[in-house]
């Protein structure tokens, strides 16, 4: 059994509403136009912004010279390790040949890549919980694309639910992943600023 596996049957034995049970019932609610997430049981509903898509969409296309669309996911719930935790990323890359769950779902064990553009409303969640919940799950590379800062922050070697690499670089500034498996560079230049 996995971590994640076992929160979610703690929570079950517990009488508390599952993921699966609280995404039903959030799909036949949520306004179009806004992205939920369940952070550790806290649910969040935010918009879609002009800057965050082109952030979003430069990622994706730059991505797309490399992998095939069908492993590249934006806004699709991945379940992750720690308490009530799916997530819907900005940007995904799951594993070559990675297959869904029986229920419909992306396993945490199949991302390589996560991509994460802050909303202000959002952005502890991005910084935090959420940085460590990928850690845990072992997601090689983490980047935070920060348009208030005018910042990327791009985190690898995962160990012990934290990342121990961090590298920061201004929009404008390409970010290197040349060294993790990705084996590409991200141009910033088009990012836009918040």
């Amino acid at each position: 059994m996995t971590v994640l596996e076992d929160r979610i049957e703690m929570a079950e034995e517990n009488g508390e509403l599952t993921l699966d049970e609280l995404f039903e019932s959030l799909e036949r609610t949520t306004p179009e136009g806004y992205k939920v997430e369940i952070v550790e049981g806290a649910i969040f509903m935010s918009p879609q912004r002009d800057t965050h898509w082109e952030i979003i969409a430069d990622i994706y296309e730059q991505l797309r010279t490399k992998y095939p669309r069908k492993r590249l996911k934006s806004d699709v719930r991945v379940d992750y390790p720690g308490h009530l935790n799916g997530f819907a990323s900005d940007v995904t890359l799951v594993a070559e040949g990675a297959e869904k769950t029986p229920v419909g779902l992306w396993r945490c064990q199949d991302v390589q890549f996560v991509a994460e553009v802050i909303s202000k409303s959002t952005a502890q969640n991005d910084y935090g919980p959420k940085k460590t919940a990928y850690a845990v799950a072992e997601v090689p590379v983490y980047l935070i694309a920060d348009p208030y800062q005018g910042k990327c922050h791009l985190y690898t070697q995962p160990k012990n639910g934290d990342y121990a690499s961090e590298l920061t670089v201004v929009f404008g500034t390409d970010v290197d992943m040349t060294t993790t498996h990705l084996g590409l560079t991200l141009s910033t230049d088009e990012f836009p600023r918040d």
